[in-house]
């Protein structure tokens, strides 16, 4: 489509919604849109409908079909509440959670989602303020729920927002529930079918006491109270980074024992621009920047960041110079697991059907400490609805020990069903507290798991590919990849490949095919060498890139070989990065 094809069916697009039944503001945005010389930002808001995919509504606020805003969220929620109606048809007492998160318009967005599910009879528990993403998945199976809505564009940049659905478990939709929702919001074809107007009847608001119900159960996952109760002074940092983390982590961190939680102030301040920070993502080192410097003014041991949903923790321990180092995403899962199984089993308390999660894209080394200790481990697809529908099959069979992913999520209870920041820092905190019972410091902690299994180092690589000709390059790069698949990485022979598309894995030393048992398919490939390094390579869903996980393994005997274990990984990982041209 040429460039002027395009300016008149957007210009048309956006002239429907001067004349529709549209509130004045939004049309004032429209037509300022319509005036302007510069037809970039008409374009980008009404080129296309902003599509609800497979967990929802994720976009820019503001006025247009490509756009987040009253609109777009209503046709949402009346679809949802279409598909509930028509799910549950015959039942009473269909009941939503609605909750949101920090951002600009959050609160509008949950209290019209709350309207219209209302106004559709269906009851509504709605948040009083906002709250963290874990603690709407807890109250939806608390409170006997149907679905939950979470207003909240996670990690995003400011200009952001968005609208995640939860089914009764707990966890996202999964299939059927979330095509099915899709093709109920698909139906909707004018702003007319929305029902706006809400039964104040069906809305009971809802926080305090769900809140200490929540850090009850937090509580009751504690395994070193004793090592908590001698170590209760120990100094920790923690920010929400300006998030819902502030509602339940200070809180909760009291409740299990600790006494000195330090602040920073600044980043206490609920703000959906995100003031002190370029972007609120814990996986960015910059945004722990006002935390590190908190905790070397005031000798904190620890750090922690929520991000603004409250459901990924970020985190810093001191290493062995006594300067603050950024955990990723594997070495906290890693600590994580390792505590929770060996903890568990200094307690007697495996009980033989135990058993971790983690994603395929996540830490090899969870593998055999899991094996040593007679846990059974899952792998799964990226996203914590597959850690979650793991824990759902597994429900009242087995017992669930811990779930994490490479991306700075992690679980440690069953009593919600999607990444949770809020007992993640509890859990951190008390390891600290166990360590230091111990003799050792967190940084000590992971030497010494590297001693005891082998060392590891992981390393994330994106590529960005923008628009269509972006598409196609990375579809191509894709269908290369599994054409010519790699004989070796960084000199040692691949001997396995895993591709998530065909659910198939081919072993190149056997020359056998074999079967993947996935619930569905998914295009992710992996490839395993000889000397136990892994890659694995997959398109972004959400955002035009290619993504590349490095994995590879060394030995250290002691905690002075460590670093020369390390130097060795980073040398392997930059020979591949080589080879990839990335």
């Amino acid at each position: 489509m040429d460039d002027k094809t395009l300016l008149s069916l957007v210009t048309a697009k956006a002239e429907e919604w001067l004349k529709g039944n549209y509130d004045a503001e939004t049309k004032a945005e429209v037509q300022k849109m319509l005036e302007s010389e510069d037809k970039t930002q008409l374009i980008d808001a009404f080129y296309k409908d902003l599509e609800f995919g497979t967990g929802g509504l994720r976009g820019i606020m503001g006025a247009g079909t490509n756009r987040m805003n009253i609109y777009t969220v209503g046709a949402a929620t009346q679809g949802l509440s279409n598909y509930l109606l028509k799910e549950y048809a015959g039942r009473n007492g269909i009941k939503v959670v609605v909750g949101h998160d920090c951002r600009n318009n959050s609160r509008k967005f949950a209290e019209m989602t709350a309207n219209i599910l209302s106004a559709n009879g269906i009851k509504v528990y709605l948040f009083e303020s906002l709250r963290p993403t874990p603690e709407v998945s807890y109250a939806i199976r608390k409170l006997g729920c149907k679905s939950g809505v979470m207003i909240t564009a996670s990690h995003n940049p400011k200009e952001y927002n968005g609208y995640k659905v939860y089914w009764e478990d707990g966890a996202q939709v999964l299939a059927p529930h979330d095509r099915n929702i899709i093709a109920e919001v698909n139906r909707i074809k004018g702003i007319e079918e929305i029902k706006f107007e809400g039964n104040k009847d069906l809305i009971k608001i809802i926080g305090k006491e769900m809140d200490m119900a929540f850090i009850e159960e937090v509580k009751k996952l504690v395994l070193s109270p004793e090592a908590i109760a001698r170590h209760k002074d120990l100094k920790m940092v923690y920010t929400p980074l300006h998030g819902t983390g502030i509602t339940l982590v200070p809180p909760t961190l009291e409740a299990i024992g600790f006494t000195n939680v330090i602040h920073v102030p600044e980043q206490d301040v609920i703000s959906g621009d995100f003031p002190t920070v370029a972007s609120p993502n814990p996986e960015d080192q910059a945004a722990l920047d006002l935390a590190i410097k908190k905790a070397i003014e005031t000798d904190a041991e620890i750090v922690m960041a929520t991000d603004p949903d409250g459901d990924r923790i970020g985190t810093a321990i001191r290493d062995a110079e006594g300067d603050f180092m950024l955990l990723n995403g594997n070495q906290a899962m890693l600590i994580f697991l390792y505590y929770l199984i060996t903890r568990r089993k200094e307690l007697n308390k495996l009980t033989g059907k135990d058993y971790v999660v983690k994603t395929i894209v996540s830490t090899e080394l969870v593998s055999p400490i899991a094996k040593r200790y007679g846990v059974e481990m899952f792998d799964c697809y990226t996203g914590f609805k597959w850690i979650a529908s793991i824990i759902r099959k597994n429900e009242g069979l087995k017992q669930f020990i811990g779930g994490g992913e490479e991306s700075y999520g992690f679980l440690a209870g069953d009593f919600v069903r999607d990444k949770d920041s809020v007992s993640a820092c509890a859990l951190f905190a008390e390891i600290a507290a166990w360590a230091k019972d111990n003799g050792k410091t967190m940084y000590e902690l992971l030497q010494d798991i590297y001693i005891e299994y082998g060392y590891s180092k992981e390393v994330n690589i994106s590529l960005v590919k923008k628009g269509k000709e972006g598409a196609d390059e990375i579809e191509a790069m894709m269908k290369e990849y599994r054409c010519n698949p790699f004989k070796t990485l960084a000199g040692s022979p691949v001997i396995l490949m895993k591709d998530f598309v065909a659910l198939e894995a081919i072993d190149f030393i056997n020359n056998e095919h074999i079967a993947l048992e996935m619930p569905t398919t998914s295009n992710v490939l992996q490839f395993f060498t000889e000397d136990n390094t892994k890659l694995s390579i997959r398109p972004s869903g959400t955002e035009p890139k290619i993504k590349y996980y490095i994995e590879v393994h060394g030995t250290a005997n002691s905690r002075d070989e460590i670093a020369e274990a390390e130097k060795k990984a980073i040398d392997k990982i930059n020979a591949i990065r080589n080879e990839l041209n990335i």
